[in-house]
C-alpha cells in the first residue's frame, strides 16, 4: 500500500487488533488497521498516556514530538521519516505512524559502510532537531532499499541534547546541498504567512521554536557538525 491510500486509515481507520512492543521505555504498540473488506494495514501507536514522566522533558509531549520531527522532515525533503499524525487510539491520544517493513536485524551500522551520503542526511537532520536519542535501531532499511529513520519522541528541546551513535560524522562539514536545505527551511519557519511555523507552534513550545531557529543560524554559520563528546553524547544501550 502506498503512503496515499494509508493515510485514511491512520487517520480514522479502526484499530482490531495488534501488541504491546518489548523493550521500550514507553508503551509503543504495533497494531492493526481495518481497510476493509477482511484486510488491514500495520502502523506503529504510542499513547501519551505511556509515556514515561522524564525530569528533562515536558510530561505527555512526546507524541506531539514524532509529529513535528516528521513535518519538519517533510519541509526539508530529507531524511525519509514514516507518515506521522496525532489522533486517539485505544489507549486515548497518541502518535500513529506508518508501519515500514524491515529487518530488524540490520541497523545504522550495517548500514553506514554502503550509505554514507544517504545517512549524512539523518547527521545534519538529528542536529536540526536536537534529536537525544538516535540509536542504531532507528534507522530501517526497507525492502525497497530506502533508509528510514524512527522515534523522535526525543527531540526540540531548548538545550543541547544531542545523543548519536553516527561518530562517524561529528565534525564533518555539512554538505552543500544540504546546507542549501538548511537555508530554505530557516527563511520557511521565519516567514509570517507559511504553514510550517503554524504547525510546528501547536506541537512544541515557542522557546523550543526559538531554540531551532538558533541552530539553524548556527549550523550556516559554521557549516559544519559539532564535535561531541563520546562520554555524553552517544546513547545507551547503542542499538
Amino acid at each position: 500500500m502506498t503512503e496515499a491510500q494509508a493515510i485514511p486509515l491512520l487517520e480514522s481507520a479502526e484499530v482490531i487488533g495488534g501488541y504491546r512492543m518489548p523493550y521500550g521505555s514507553n508503551y509503543t504498540f504495533l497494531v492493526h488497521l481495518d481497510a476493509g473488506e477482511g484486510k488491514c494495514i500495520r502502523a506503529i501507536y504510542k499513547p501519551r498516556d505511556g509515556e514515561r514522566p522524564l525530569y528533562d522533558y515536558p510530561s505527555g509531549t512526546l507524541y506531539l514530538r514524532e509529529r513535528a520531527t516528521f513535518a519538519l522532515s517533510r519541509a526539508l525533503g530529507w531524511p525519509n521519516v514514516p507518515h506521522t499524525l496525532v489522533r486517539e487510539g485505544p489507549y486515548g491520544i497518541g502518535s500513529m505512524q506508518m508501519y515500514i517493513e524491515c529487518d530488524p536485524d540490520i541497523t545504522y551500522f550495517n548500514l553506514i559502510e554502503q550509505n554514507a551520503d544517504e545517512l549524512a542526511k539523518f547527521a545534519v537532520f538529528d542536529v536540526v532537531v536536537n534529536n537525544g536519542d538516535r540509536k542504531a535501531g532507528h534507522c530501517l532499511l526497507d525492502d525497497a532499499g530506502d533508509i528510514w529513520s524512527i522515534d523522535h519522541g526525543l527531540t526540540f528541546h531548548p538545550m543541547f541534547k544531542l545523543r548519536t551513535v553516527m561518530v562517524e560524522f561529528w565534525g564533518k562539514p555539512i554538505p552543500e546541498a544540504l546546507a542549501s536545505d538548511l537555508e530554505a527551511l530557516l527563511a520557511t519557519l521565519q516567514s509570517p504567512t507559511d504553514e510550517l511555523p503554524c504547525l510546528l507552534g501547536e506541537l512544541i513550545e515557542p522557546k523550543e521554536m526559538r531554540a531551532l531557529t538558533r541552530r539553524l543560524d548556527i549550523m550556516l554559520q559554521q557549516r559544519k557538525l559539532p564535535m561531541l563528546d563520546p562520554y555524553r553524547n552517544v546513547p545507551w544501550p547503542w542499538v
